[in-house]
């Protein structure tokens, strides 16, 4: 006898999700990948393939970069979100920045020990220096002190365009975001206008290798650089939980105070100048009168003051 099945409705079980450091080492691949390809990769591409075919012609140039940059950097950012998916662990972000930040650091002490000591015993030291930091991070990004910095300072809001109470302290937060953005503006046209940079960025690397190039154009690129990190820390600052509470306090109290009228600053600026003034006329006439009553001969606990005659002639002919 026939019998109907009915099929399953129960939901397939999704695949095991990763692990906070894997999934941060996979990302911090990712993200060194695209700095790569955005600092490096693309602007040779074009200067070597493109930039030919304007004649130099600068400016179509420049019209003609700047969306391609956009567009490849917004499809850099796309595909990244695409990969990492709705269920990324938390602390996944601030995990790829501690372990670029990590990366970096170890590569610059294995180079710095590494340039520093010639021969083989440079090449021993600086491997085992990379080495000993290496199995140290590993250490760290794998144990919980590790997991509690990566999901600290996601939660910092670092990493994220959510805004912490947006409609508080607004004035405070805006003169805060001004003053940072003077702040790195500032560091890089000074940069820029010096002529502190170079064309390419290169690093000197040890034991007689070629020295690497790690940014073309960096005359412009390393400045654009500075402004758009600056504008990152500048609205993420003000919205990191902490510090957005003591700037919306700082604007309640702030309008808290009494703002005197102009008319009543402008009299009370007369009256502390006159006060100074006459304070300083009175300490005047009040040293003057001492000097001479003390250097006087009656008195003679100063040394008396010294003649036109005595200036003229300050050394004496001393008898021996």
């Amino acid at each position: 006898m026939a019998t109907a099945v009915e099929p399953s409705s129960a939901p397939s079980t999704p695949g095991q999700p990763l692990s906070l450091p894997i999934a941060s080492l996979l990302g911090a691949v990712y993200v060194s990948a695209s700095l790569a390809i955005i600092f490096y990769l693309l602007p040779v591409m074009w200067a070597e393939s493109l930039t030919p075919q304007f004649k130099e012609n600068n400016l179509v140039d420049w019209i003609t970069w700047l969306p391609a940059l956009v567009v490849v950097i917004v499809g850099l950012l796309m595909f990244g979100r695409k990969i990492a998916g709705d269920a990324a662990p938390r602390g996944m972000h601030g995990g790829i920045f501690l372990m670029i930040s990590a990366g970096i650091t170890i590569f610059f002490f294995a180079r710095a020990f590494a340039m520093n000591i010639e021969g083989v015993p440079g090449m021993v030291i600086g491997a085992a220096v990379a080495l000993g930091l290496a199995y140290l991070a590993v250490r760290f990004f794998t144990g919980k002190s590790g997991e509690r910095w990566m999901v600290l300072l996601e939660e910092q809001g670092w990493f994220s365009t959510r805004q912490y109470k947006r409609s508080l302290g607004v004035k405070v937060r805006r003169i805060t975001i001004l003053g940072v953005l003077v702040v790195g503006g500032s560091g890089a046209w000074s940069l820029y206008s010096n002529g502190l940079l170079p064309e390419k960025w290169t690093l000197a690397m040890p034991f007689g290798m070629q020295p690497a190039q790690l940014m073309s154009g960096a005359k412009l690129a390393l400045p654009a650089l500075i402004v758009g990190v600056t504008l990152w820390v500048a609205f993420r600052a003000v919205n990191v939980p902490d510090f957005a509470e003591f700037l919306v306090a700082t604007e309640a109290e702030m309008n808290k105070v009494s703002w005197s009228t102009r008319k009543r600053l402008a009299q009370d600026t007369v009256v502390v100048l006159i006060t100074t003034l006459l304070m300083t006329l009175f300490l005047l006439a009040v040293d003057l009168f001492w000097g001479w009553l003390l250097s006087r001969h009656t008195v003679g606990v100063l040394p008396p003051r010294a003649t036109n005659q005595d200036q003229s002639n300050p050394i004496k002919e001393q008898k021996w």
